[in-house]
């Protein structure tokens, strides 16, 4: 279902869950809200629906967007570089504060910038401007009250050797992972550009070991090639992170409610983040739209689980 404020935190629900099972080991008596808050949670049902803000979100500044995502109970948020937000490593320390507090004063999460950083050139130097870069990125999440970066890989280049690349990628993400960590901070490589085939993914993260570093699912096409979407999902589902990417539910013919199903059945916890694609006259009833036919697909996952 839709994340709501009145909802347990991933962390009181765990809270609860373990005062229950100790309640239980000991023989003591608990409320029954208690046991059966902890007990009936269907898998799931920790998944919130956010807003990438792609292109249904570029053009609002923060006050707008945050209303806006109030209204549509759409209550976390990727700040996309370079839209009308604004928020962007450049800001001053009280603007940071500023960024903070809206969020703070409001239901909707920040869920962390979307950046364009990525580790596959062949160019030592535009490596490097890169990982600082992301670094910069990284405080600036921790300053707003984020929890994350979303990075891309991101492509092959003529004449290099892929198996290079993929080692260059995966070891800047251990870089860029560890400065992570240190600020409490993850970093979300998103499924995308030329390496975006799941097995390339996939050797990449075994090279980016450092637990900071996360997988973020893309919904492209290449997920249903080689041997189909669930034993490419299966590659990296141990990997993934706190935020998923979908475009609008309802279009086109990528499978999601069969990757709902999938996300279901793991009990993922994380943001199912909209990175809409189209220019509907009324983006508001669009998100209402898209808010509605989520909960439809989850309730629909979690039904078949029994």
């Amino acid at each position: 279902m839709p994340f709501e404020r009145s909802d347990l935190s991933r962390r009181e629900f765990f809270d609860l869950g373990g005062r229950a099972a100790a309640g239980l080991l000991a023989g003591a008596a608990l409320p029954a809200g208690v046991l059966q808050a902890a007990a009936s949670a269907k898998p799931g049902s920790k998944m919130r629906l956010g807003l990438v803000t792609y292109l249904w979100g570029q053009d609002w500044d923060l006050p707008t967007l945050i209303a806006n995502c109030e209204k549509t109970k759409i209550l976390g948020v990727e700040l996309r570089t370079e839209h009308a937000h604004g928020v962007q490593p450049e800001i001053s320390a009280q603007k940071r504060k500023e960024v903070k507090k809206r969020f703070d004063d409001s239901p909707v999460v920040f869920v962390g910038p979307g950046t364009n950083e990525c580790y596959d050139s062949p160019d030592p130097a535009k490596l490097a401007k890169m990982i600082e870069r992301t670094k910069e990125w990284i405080k600036l999440s921790r300053d707003c009250g984020g929890s994350g970066v979303k990075v891309k890989p991101n492509d092959f280049h003529k004449g290099v050797p892929h198996e290079k690349t993929i080692e260059q990628i995966g070891k800047s993400l251990n870089t860029v992972g560890k400065f992570a960590a240190d600020l409490g901070q993850q970093i979300r490589l998103e499924v995308h550009g030329s390496c975006c085939e799941l097995p390339t993914i996939k050797a990449i993260m075994d090279v980016a070991d450092h637990p900071s570093v996360a997988v973020c699912w893309n919904c492209n096409g290449q997920d249903l090639k080689g041997e189909g979407l669930v034993h490419n999902f299966n590659l990296v589902k141990d990997r993934f992170g706190d935020t998923v990417h979908v475009r609008e539910l309802n279009l086109g013919d990528y499978p999601y409610q069969e990757l709902m199903s999938l996300f279901v059945k793991m009990d993922y916890k994380g943001w199912i983040l909209l990175e809409a694609r189209t220019k509907p006259k009324d983006r508001i009833a669009a998100l209402n739209e898209q808010r509605e036919v989520f909960a439809k697909m989850v309730a629909s996952a979690q039904a078949k689980l029994g």
